[in-house]
């Protein structure tokens, strides 16, 4: 094990740990509204990091992100309300099941055919098409959406957890979401991840050399896919209605600015991208009729501004402070 993989380690350990722990103290210090947006915050943690996943590891644009989260939260709505005796763990699998699946038959259309923007713009028409399609589907509310989706019971057995009392939820959110990320980081780093990244830097060496590309690129988008449909899924009850307004493209762009603000170089980039771009939301709530052209305008500038993103900022700053150190100890060696 390298030097270098062990920082890698040790920093993505630190990192969700201070993740954990500022989410497990949120309730304790903030109001039912703010819980709620940490939420949310959470679950867009987890949309940033998997559209990154396939952006910056297989070279994947999706502007369709929104119909895995809409195949998510619909399959949780529907089966939580709908067929209450399908344990919810049970539920929250097979709405990331139905995100992969979605995924692949995308990805099996398009990825042999297109890549690039031709890609990102049949993921963005397949997507309206889900929009569309869900607006027109009685059994999922049509216009209305699925409404009353409650927050249920885990059943262990020996125990049972409620998830409708207090901040439970909130806390299974938490929970769920950093499984997630410990998960795609797995899948980031090891060997898949590296052969992924092989793909991105140069597809026609990799197929040379016996890489199925096209089925490496398919299956990043699955798991992606997946991922995001699983945030989704949390995130059905915890807003407890599903609207059409989740598949809508305005809702592809969200894991994007995650990732543009955050930085899509490091795994962590879109996750604090998500945290900043949550801080411009609460901060502007009370902004009304300018709220969304300030966020807008903010997240421009720190765009245009810083092209890494902000964690690539702090990045560079810090490898310049760290070599300005070492060159001052040089000249003072040499003197």
């Amino acid at each position: 094990m390298t030097s270098i993989t062990r920082i890698n380690r040790s920093t993505f350990f630190i990192s969700l740990a201070a993740f954990a722990i500022a989410g497990l103290l949120l309730p304790m210090v903030a109001n039912r509204g703010v819980v709620f947006l940490g939420g949310v915050v959470a679950i867009n943690m987890v949309y940033g990091i998997a559209f990154n996943f396939a952006f910056q590891k297989a070279g994947i644009l999706s502007f369709g992100n929104a119909m895995f989260v809409a195949a998510g939260a619909y399959t949780t709505g529907y089966l939580v309300t709908q067929v209450p005796q399908i344990p919810f763990l049970m539920v929250i699998l097979l709405s990331g099941l139905s995100g992969a699946i979605l995924a692949m038959i995308t990805g099996l259309l398009a990825l042999r055919r297109s890549s690039g923007v031709y890609f990102a713009v049949i993921t963005l028409a397949v997507g309206e098409l889900i929009h569309v399609l869900v607006t027109k589907l009685t059994f999922l509310g049509r216009n209305d959406g699925l409404v009353g989706v409650y927050r249920p019971t885990l059943n262990f057995g020996l125990f049972e957890i409620d998830l409708g009392q207090g901040n439970a939820y909130y806390y299974f959110i938490l929970v769920v979401c950093l499984l997630l990320i410990a998960g795609l980081w797995v899948v980031w780093s090891n060997r898949f991840g590296r052969s992924l990244q092989t793909v991105k830097s140069d597809e026609m060496r990799s197929g040379f050399l016996g890489t199925d590309t096209d089925r490496r690129k398919l299956q990043a988008l699955v798991i992606s896919g997946a991922v995001t449909a699983l945030g989704g899924a949390l995130f059905a009850p915890w807003a407890q209605i599903v609207t059409p307004d989740l598949a809508h493209w305005s809702q592809s762009t969200k894991p994007l600015l995650f990732a543009l603000l955050g930085g899509t170089s490091t795994f962590f980039g879109p996750a604090v991208g998500a945290v900043l771009f949550g801080f411009l939301e609460y901060s502007t709530r009370t902004l009304v009729g300018i709220s969304d052209l300030l966020t807008g305008g903010l997240l421009l500038a720190v765009v245009l501004a810083v092209p890494g993103g902000v964690l690539g900022l702090i990045i560079r700053l810090t490898r310049i402070r760290r070599s300005g150190r070492t060159e001052g100890r040089l000249a003072e060696d040499r003197t």
